[in-house]
């Protein structure tokens, strides 16, 4: 039996097992190209495993953010069909964040790291078990879960994160886990998160394996030789199929099939067509065929470290007391449908006849449900709202200061007593882009005064922090972040002065510093 994989002859005072960067498998094998930002738990034989932060624009237990997921096409709707859904993280860092995170496995799990989980003794680290670990079956990767939660328990609880005094565990991702990560979480846009593939801008070649002789060549490959999607995860789409937590079912235009089946791989793998290779694609696989145990040479594994929801009494009088405000309506806004679903509790809770407080109380429950549905289509049509306005105050700022540059020539040239024979020309564009400018102008003030009339400062405010916190997490979007801040700025001074001032609300744009 060895000491080192289970920790029997040595104090965890010594600091042996608790220490990830303590003597043991040098980086190359498990974690061949370390970015800023990865975070390392130890394994047994002292041995390592990788994991990036997910991150999710909400802060509050109940909170969720609204994505889609799956593909439109008629050929295989009913497996990738696009359906809306909801993703949370499970972790958050200071009491100031504005977004949770879960973490996910930068690599899929090498044999390296299987066998340190499930042999007898420990294995000897070579590059050539940096290969996926392939050829195991859902069970058994449910038990090197398993055997992983209970070995960091025991020898490094101190490395587990922890969320409201619980600690955190490790197990096969969600199908909404797994594909918010692979199409590039927050890190991307809308469009791009909607697309076939995340932003691969040298080609899928130099991201992704798949079959043919100009890419896997029909075998497995190593882990993280090629370049990862924008969370810093390699490997997402093809080199193995990666094996889901939950059941297979079938979809059913905008919500899945009742029916559950065997468990769902997603990806893709090394004998995948490029042409097939999307971060929608997924099939299912049994759990037993007449053999037993299905396994197969393309399919693999990853984890996701994530934490309980009801971790203490105080969070679950929290979700309890959030949960019995969802669609009463919470501001003025929403004092209608707040006013009917507080009659109709009012009116259950005094009546006798049992059949019938139940219909109320079902109706009651149907209007909860369609209120918070509305309050969420809201929401996101408020961030798209804050977007444009950061967005069209970039634009009045470089069309702004363009005006100026065009003035500043036209009044050195023009104004003088030698005019340069140009001057028609130079006051005809000046001219141009004054009136372009104008029209933007009129445009930003429109769309502010109509989301200030549409929403009101109090439903505006609370999206503010999180449109902020998806421009903060998207390397793309983070210079929108001081215009973001300008435009709420004009869109306060609107509501509470109801006066329009196009030309303060301009000169602000024109202003923002980085």
């Amino acid at each position: 039996m060895s000491y080192k994989r289970f920790g029997l002859l040595l104090p965890l005072s010594l600091g042996y097992l608790l220490d990830a960067s303590a003597a043991g498998w040098e980086e190359k094998y498990y974690n061949p190209m370390p970015e800023a930002g990865d975070v390392v738990l130890p394994m047994p034989c002292e041995g390592s495993m990788v994991f990036r932060k997910v991150f999710i624009p909400v802060a509050g237990p109940l909170d969720d953010y609204p994505i889609n997921i799956g593909q439109d096409g008629a050929e295989y709707g009913y497996v990738e069909q696009t359906r809306p859904t909801f993703i949370a993280g499970s972790f958050t860092g200071a009491k100031s964040d504005k977004s949770r995170y879960y973490l996910m496995a930068k690599y899929e799990m090498s044999q390296l790291q299987y066998a340190a989980l499930t042999e007898a003794t420990c294995p000897t680290a070579a590059t050539k078990m940096r290969l996926p670990q392939t050829a195991v079956s859902w069970v058994q990767a449910i038990e090197a879960a398993d055997k992983y939660n209970l070995w960091l328990r025991k020898n490094a609880a101190g490395k587990l994160p922890k969320e409201d005094g619980a600690q955190g565990f490790l197990r096969l991702p969600t199908e909404v886990e797994w594909e918010f990560a692979a199409r590039g979480g927050l890190e991307v846009g809308a469009a791009e998160f909607r697309d076939t593939h995340y932003p691969m801008p040298e080609g899928i070649n130099a991201y992704e394996w798949f079959a043919g002789a100009q890419s896997s060549n029909g075998k497995v490959q190593l882990t993280g030789l090629q370049k990862p999607n924008p969370l810093g995860l390699h490997d997402m789409l093809g080199n193995v199929d990666e094996m889901m937590f939950e059941p297979f079912r079938l979809n059913k235009l905008d919500r899945q099939h009742g029916q559950a089946g065997g468990y769902v791989v997603r990806g893709g793998n090394y004998l995948t067509a490029q042409a097939d290779l999307h971060t929608a694609l997924r099939k299912e696989e049994p759990y037993y065929n007449a053999e037993g145990q299905v396994k197969n040479k393309t399919t693999g594994l990853r984890l996701v470290l994530v934490s309980p929801t009801l971790t203490s009494r105080e969070r679950v009088a929290s979700i309890e007391s959030s949960w019995k405000k969802l669609g009463t309506g919470s501001n003025e806004a929403e004092s209608a449908d707040k006013g009917t679903v507080q009659s109709l509790n009012s009116l259950a809770s005094g009546v006798e006849d049992k059949a019938l407080k139940e219909k109320l109380q079902a109706l009651e429950n149907q209007l909860r449900a369609s209120n918070q549905q509305q309050e969420e289509t809201r929401d996101q049509a408020i961030r798209a709202s804050l977007n444009l306005g950061a967005f069209l105050c970039t634009k009045m700022l470089d069309d702004g200061q363009y005006v100026d540059f065009l003035q500043k020539n036209y009044k050195l040239n023009c104004e003088g007593a030698d005019k340069d024979t140009s001057c028609d020309m130079r006051k005809g564009k000046l001219e141009e882009q004054k009136d372009r400018l104008h029209k933007l102008s009129r445009y930003y003030a429109s769309s502010l005064v109509e989301s200030a009339t549409l929403y009101g400062q109090p439903l505006l405010e609370t999206q503010v922090p999180v449109m902020e916190e998806i421009i903060t997490r998207n390397k793309q979007l983070q210079d929108l972040k001081p215009y973001l801040r300008t435009h709420w700025a004009n869109q306060k001074a609107f509501l509470q002065k109801q006066k329009i001032d196009t030309a303060a609300w301009l000169n602000s744009c024109k202003t923002v510093t980085q």
